[in-house]
């Protein structure tokens, strides 16, 4: 394996959640007082940065906390029916085999991640998972996991789905793989300038060589 440790992001990138997270922000939308977001415009703001989602929407960044927060409490009640992105559990349990490292770091919550991985079986691949309050936060703990793991910044890659995944990466000096099945479309993506940029979970073997 070229890395050491693969860290991965949740949303998105393993797990099958843009339309449970559309359906709980429009729950909690009218209760700070911020509008709804349509099935149609999900395509447009898949082109969007999040700050540049925060203006469109008209969402006050102090706010942010709060929304997330409650969201992800919101989601645990419906943990159960979400799913694997198609192909990942395969892809996951044979990256796994070479690997020395394997966790994940997200904005989601511990108790979530573990729900989740337990229900589809895969809660036992992963060496840890690491959780962030903040959107923007993700650099800071990926610099710790580096350091926890000892590792060189070529040793591990950040794996996710959206703008801010590829800039904390590039933030923390790592290596980035950038999926197109998630949120943030392939063509922004490809504008951030990731390491990688794949289509597919099978691609993902491309970072083994």
């Amino acid at each position: 394996m070229k890395y050491r440790a693969l860290v991965f992001d949740f949303d998105g990138t393993i797990a099958d959640t843009l339309g449970e997270t559309r359906k709980i922000f429009n729950e909690l939308a009218p209760e700070y007082g911020i509008r709804q977001v349509e099935e149609h415009e999900v395509s447009e703001l898949r082109h969007l940065s999040l700050k540049e989602i925060l203006s469109k929407l008209k969402i006050p960044s102090r706010r942010v906390p709060s929304i997330i927060a409650r969201g992800t409490k919101m989601m645990r009640n419906n943990i159960d029916r979400l799913q694997l992105i198609n192909g990942m559990k395969e892809t996951l349990t044979e990256l796994r085999e070479n690997t020395d490292s394997f966790g994940i770091l997200t904005s989601n919550t511990t108790a979530n991640v573990d729900v989740f991985l337990q229900n589809h079986g895969i809660r036992d691949l992963f060496d840890f998972v690491s959780s962030t309050s903040k959107l923007t936060g993700k650099s800071r703990h990926l610099r710790a996991i580096r350091k926890t793991f000892s590792l060189e910044h070529s040793e591990i890659i950040y794996i996710g789905d959206e703008l801010r995944d590829v800039k904390a990466a590039q933030k923390a000096k790592i290596p980035h793989a950038a999926v197109s099945w998630g949120f943030n479309s392939r063509e922004s993506l490809a504008k951030a300038k990731p390491t990688y940029l794949f289509d597919h979970p099978t691609e993902l073997f491309q970072i083994r060589d």
